[in-house]
């Protein structure tokens, strides 16, 4: 069973993510003794020093990862990166490698049912294919390091409002190619599946159309007829509060006037410009579909204000907050199921 522990990775040492870690084990309302932070103890110094902080937390070696880890809050000590060869507000091959390896730490921690969410603060996906040239996005990036089963899917969370999407990181010429209606009909499912987890009962749904007007009758591409539509229609049959296509143009207008509590979008940025114009500050990201929840603050490194000590934390203590909250969640869920499953056997036997 997983302890009741988040992994916490520093991500990008070039950006604010050193600012945001001190703010985050600085403030006793979001550090509440359960997290395990990895990443360069010289890095957090210089986060500390960023943000006029000072900090006192017990530091351990990497090599405590494979043993017991003291309880409460430690700073796992990777000696991955010294600040002096990484330049405040660039990307760079060392802070990419370090970024990723204090994430990977992170995610076999998960993996091992040590801690029961991972939380990062922001990478830089040019620092990180400088490190890894293969490296494409975290899913990817994420599948290959745990062994996953099955491939997780981004959520952007607001208060008001969760956007999903059926695609990411890729081309907007290969986006059609890549939309099936399986692949829609199995994000609807999963978004319905991670939302009640998180307390919403039967979300509503309004799916982003692909074409302008929803394809205006065929006018202006058939792919919203032909495999959006079935594919809601396949949710609505099994009782998925779905409705759409509805044209992208709307369907946030829609959803902020309260009759959707998701938009799923087929692309990254259909979904992304509406949510970060409503709560840049406050957005978190969330990958899920995978044994545990895995989140982090919606915005990037911000490379413009890195080291000035002025970083916004909103969005970084929602995404914490988010991670607690759906970790323990999950933990009940795969309680139950476990009591469940030794109660059929006790009676099978």
């Amino acid at each position: 069973m997983q302890q009741s522990r988040i992994a916490f990775a520093i991500g990008d040492p070039a950006g604010i993510s050193p600012e945001l870690s001190a703010r985050i084990l600085a403030d006793e309302k979001a550090n509440l003794g359960d997290l395990i932070v990895i990443g360069d103890q010289r890095v957090l110094a210089l986060g500390a020093r960023q943000a006029g902080l000072s900090l006192d937390l017990p530091v351990v070696p990497r090599e405590a990862l494979e043993g017991d880890l003291p309880e409460g809050t430690v700073l796992v000590d990777m000696g991955n990166c010294d600040p002096e060869n990484v330049p405040i507000g660039e990307a760079s091959m060392e802070g990419g490698r370090a970024a990723l390896d204090n994430f990977a730490a992170a995610l076999k921690v998960g993996k091992a049912g040590l801690a029961k969410a991972v939380f990062f603060t922001p990478f830089n996906k040019h620092a990180m294919r400088l490190a890894k040239s293969d490296y494409v996005d975290e899913i990817g990036f994420i599948d290959a390091t745990i062994e996953a089963e099955r491939s997780g899917r981004e959520f952007n969370v607001l208060d008001e409002v969760w956007n999903a999407r059926v695609t990411s990181h890729i081309p907007l010429r290969d986006v059609a190619d890549k939309l099936s209606i399986d692949r829609i009909y199995e994000s609807l499912k999963l978004t319905t599946e991670v939302m009640e987890g998180a307390g919403i009962k039967r979300p509503r749904i309004g799916v982003a159309a692909l074409n302008p007007h929803a394809g205006d009758g065929r006018n202006f591409g058939w792919e919203d007829e032909d495999i959006l539509l079935p594919a809601v229609e396949r949710a609505q049959q099994e009782q998925l509060a779905v409705t759409g296509p509805i044209p992208s143009d709307t369907v946030f207008v829609r959803a902020i006037r309260g009759e959707f509590d998701a938009v799923m979008t087929m692309y990254h940025d259909q979904g992304q410009i509406a949510m970060k114009l409503l709560g840049f500050d406050r957005g978190v990201t969330l990958i899920a579909g995978y044994p545990f929840p895995i989140v982090t603050p919606a915005h990037g490194t911000a490379y413009d204000i890195a080291g000035k000590g002025i970083a916004d934390t909103g969005a970084t203590f929602n995404a914490l907050a988010l991670g607690r909250r759906l970790g323990d969640e999950l933990g009940s869920q795969n309680g139950a199921e476990a009591s469940a499953a030794h109660e059929r056997q006790a009676i099978s036997g």
